[in-house]
């Protein structure tokens, strides 16, 4: 089973989305606008790619933020905002099987799909 979270409106989910097609990879599509995502969801995939993997400070949810609330940013910190402000996850967030591949990359994609 693949997954793939985002946001559909998102242009890297749209050429991540748009490359898996071409492969004829098939999947699910998780949108985090529609569906949300639980903290617990989120505990788990900083255990295993870390918060600062996860976390999107380029983004302008992120530059919106206060000081307060950009400051001693920790995981448990991280997941709070994640979960309050879904689009400040990194995307895509791609789960196969036990793996998960964070943003998009076509070599990436290429060699977890050969």
């Amino acid at each position: 089973m693949i997954t793939m979270y985002g946001i559909s409106n998102c242009d890297t989910i749209k050429k991540a989305r748009r490359w898996l097609d071409q492969h004829s990879v098939i999947y699910q599509f998780h949108n985090y606008k529609t569906a949300g995502i639980e903290a617990a969801q989120l505990q788990q995939w900083t255990e295993q790619v870390g918060w600062e993997v996860l976390l999107n400070k380029r983004g302008t949810t992120w530059r919106r933020l206060n000081e307060d609330q950009k400051s001693g940013i920790d995981s448990e910190k991280a997941i709070a905002l994640m979960s309050e402000h879904t689009s400040m996850i990194k995307r895509p967030v791609l789960i196969v099987g036990d793996n998960i591949e964070v943003g998009f990359s076509e070599q990436r994609y290429g060699e977890l799909f050969k």
